[in-house]
């Protein structure tokens, strides 16, 4: 049967970045996906000066200062507390992004990001290092909503053409927030014994921005036609991002979209798991989530400083060498952003994934040589920076990109919950394992990672498909191939859904001629 007319239309159009587009995305990246990658990093740099403090408050309560392992202990915990927080907060996402709409739920999530600024910024002055462990806690359900939040957000404000440019956004200023926390924690700037409590309130900051630019913003279009039933709402606010009247094409593909998914209804994680129809899909999003963090990035970042220690450079030089990692995966991530569209979501992916695993390899190696062969600790400088620029062309940003484009309106709150819970479990794991797991078999930890990276880009290459500049609808096709057991419904679904639209269009043409 040949596709009506408005939906052939719908799949060839191309939107264009409009300033309302664009501003929104800024506002929703800077509020939030800054401050996820701002506290990532932001205790890496002062760790030397909060562990200092943390021992004289132990010394002064109790008359003597805490044995090593405890404080190691109890340092890890600070840094995992953060990750731990987020996955608290993964579990949320669904239940606000449907009552309050992804709007809502972004400028509801500045109370987790508010109260842990003031806690960690007056930690010092109270003497007591559990505030900063509780505070890490709660900007850490601010990481968790974030992270799952504004992709779903910008990825349903976007045009297909631009949703993966977009859908990068939010990794390029959790890259920045990267930047700036490293930037900030040089010694000559924060990180001292008096600066660290004002490095680690900063995080308010973006929090402020959002709460008042963000409401000037349309919310998601597809979430009030969809789930909220709000054509007007919807057309108006897609008019503001497109900037032009002629939205029916894309009220329709939603509309299509809506129809195609009915049988299902809006499907809880439980739903969700059990679903037979989204198997690959949720496999995938496991697995994408999971290879990222689990690939070792983050313990990079939390424990940079150590890791070029144990790599020979110059103690003085760490915090500069620190800062031009940063500076590299905030210019790689720029690049992803740049050719997202032309090259594809899986090459970034396989490309970036290769990258990581041979650069543990080869790190490994280095390490184990830098004692006996002179030259070694800069090729582990080089291999670390390589491994930033691979994560930071595909393992980093795409994960979002393809979480929001292979489910569709009533499943991805629900995919989103189980994306970013199992991204931050994983962050946790790394962030409270490594400094064990580098005492114990030292470097080859990278081995593990490297291993991980493997098994991630073997699972990309065999079973995920391109997205690229495709509606939702045509990418739920094509993954209905390979859930074999629902693809006579799928089609039946979507042979009902274009025979309506038919009819629509015969009845107007009548009316028209009438």
């Amino acid at each position: 049967m040949e596709k009506p007319q408005a939906f052939q239309q719908s799949g060839t159009r191309k939107g264009h970045l409009t300033s309302v587009l664009a501003l929104a995305a800024l506002v929703s990246v800077f509020g939030s996906s800054f401050q996820y990658g701002y506290n990532v990093a932001v205790i890496n740099s002062p760790s030397l000066y909060m562990q200092r403090f943390y021992n004289q408050s132990y010394f002064d309560r109790y008359g003597k200062y805490m044995d090593s392992s405890f404080q190691t202990l109890l340092w890890s915990l600070t840094v995992s507390m953060y990750p731990l927080g987020g996955f608290f907060g993964s579990l949320l996402v669904a239940p606000l992004v449907n009552n309050l709409g992804r709007k809502g739920t972004l400028l509801f999530n500045n109370i987790f990001s508010l109260i842990p600024a003031i806690l960690m910024g007056t930690s010092k002055a109270s003497k007591s290092f559990e505030i900063i462990i509780i505070a890490r806690i709660i900007v850490g359900v601010c990481a968790g909503l974030s992270s799952n939040v504004v992709p779903m957000y910008l990825g349903e404000l976007s045009p297909k053409n631009l949703r993966g440019a977009i859908g990068v956004v939010p990794q390029l200023f959790i890259t920045i927030g990267i930047l700036i926390a490293q930037t900030f924690g040089l010694r000559k700037v924060l990180a001292s014994d008096r600066g660290w409590p004002l490095l680690l309130g900063l995080t308010g900051v973006p929090a402020v921005v959002e709460l008042i630019f963000l409401p000037f913003f349309p919310e998601s279009p597809r979430y009030m036609l969809i789930q909220k039933g709000d054509e007007v709402g919807a057309r108006t606010a897609l008019r503001r991002l497109r900037g032009s009247d002629d939205v029916d094409n894309e009220i329709e593909e939603m509309r299509l979209e809506d129809q195609s998914e009915k049988a299902e209804g809006r499907l809880s994680v439980l739903n969700l798991c059990s679903f037979r129809s989204l198997r690959w899909q949720l496999i995938t999003v496991i697995v994408l989530n999971m290879g990222q963090q689990l690939s070792g990035v983050n313990a990079i970042y939390y424990y940079a400083d150590n890791i070029y220690r144990s790599a020979g450079v110059k103690e003085n030089d760490i915090q500069y060498v620190t800062v031009g990692t940063g500076s590299v995966n905030v210019f790689m991530t720029i690049a992803a952003t740049a050719i997202i569209e032309k090259a594809g979501r899986r090459l970034l992916l396989l490309v970036g994934f290769a990258t990581c695993c041979i650069s543990c390899m080869i790190l490994t190696m280095s390490l184990n040589l830098q004692d006996s062969i002179n030259g070694m600790s800069y090729l582990s400088i080089v291999c670390i920076i390589v491994y930033v620029i691979g994560h930071a062309i595909g393992p980093s940003p795409i994960p979002y990109v393809i979480t929001t484009e292979i489910f569709r309106q009533s499943s991805r709150p629900a995919a989103f919950t189980v994306a970013g819970s199992v991204h931050w479990i994983s962050n946790f794991l790394v962030g409270l394992i490594f400094p064990f797991l580098e005492k114990g078999i030292g470097e080859y930890s990278f081995i593990i990672f490297g291993i991980i990276c493997l098994a991630t880009f073997a699972y990309i290459f065999v079973i995920i498909p391109e997205t690229k500049n495709k509606t939702f609808l045509e990418i739920s096709q094509i993954l209905a191939k390979r859930n074999k057991v629902e693809i006579r419904v799928e089609k039946e679904q979507l042979d009902l859904s274009l025979r309506e639209v038919d009819h629509e269009q015969w009845k107007a043409e009548k009316n028209t001629k009438l």
